[in-house]
């Protein structure tokens, strides 16, 4: 009985010294740790958050530029928008403008045709009638002639007159 108190009171000995080289020991690795381990690993990890913020930002700086290049694209397809427009109101009023002219000159050159059209029409009717006064008076003068040459009954007269209208249809 005797010896297993002295082997409770020497086991607790040895429980507290392998409690206190325990405690040495985590303080001198805890000590190495923070010596030669916690300096690089702090400084891979400042270096990474560094690199993060500066991704970030240069996200930030592309995103920025993109917009002022989408805005840039925008302004340039509106101005060309509005150009084209321009050029398309300007060749329609350039088409409107020479349908108008050609229009103007079509009505001019048929009313100069109608023009000379009516005057050759009048100066062949004067013609035609100067023909008919001629024939007319030729033909008075052959009937008075016939006349007077002999006297006639009425009814030679007349078969006289529709013979010589009847040659003049011939000629």
């Amino acid at each position: 009985m005797f010896s297993n108190l002295f082997l409770a009171g020497a086991s607790e000995q040895l429980a507290l010294g392998n409690m206190l080289f325990l405690l040495v020991s985590m303080i001198v690795l805890l000590l190495l740790l923070k010596k030669f381990a916690w300096g690089p690993v702090s400084k891979m990890m400042q270096d990474r958050a560094d690199k993060i913020a500066h991704d970030l930002d240069s996200a930030e700086d592309a995103r920025q530029k993109a917009q002022d290049l989408e805005s840039k694209r925008q302004e340039q397809l509106q101005s060309a928008r509005t150009d084209a427009n321009a050029i398309i109101a300007d060749a329609q009023t350039a088409a409107g403008l020479q349908r108008d002219q050609i229009v103007s000159d079509a009505n001019d050159s048929a009313q100069a045709m109608k023009a000379t059209a009516t005057a050759q029409i009048e100066q062949e009717r004067v013609e035609a009638m100067a023909g008919v006064k001629n024939d007319v008076a030729e033909l008075s003068i052959t009937i008075a002639q016939k006349i007077i040459q002999k006297e006639l009954k009425l009814e030679d007269q007349k078969a006289l007159i529709d013979a010589y209208v009847a040659g003049l249809g011939d000629k």
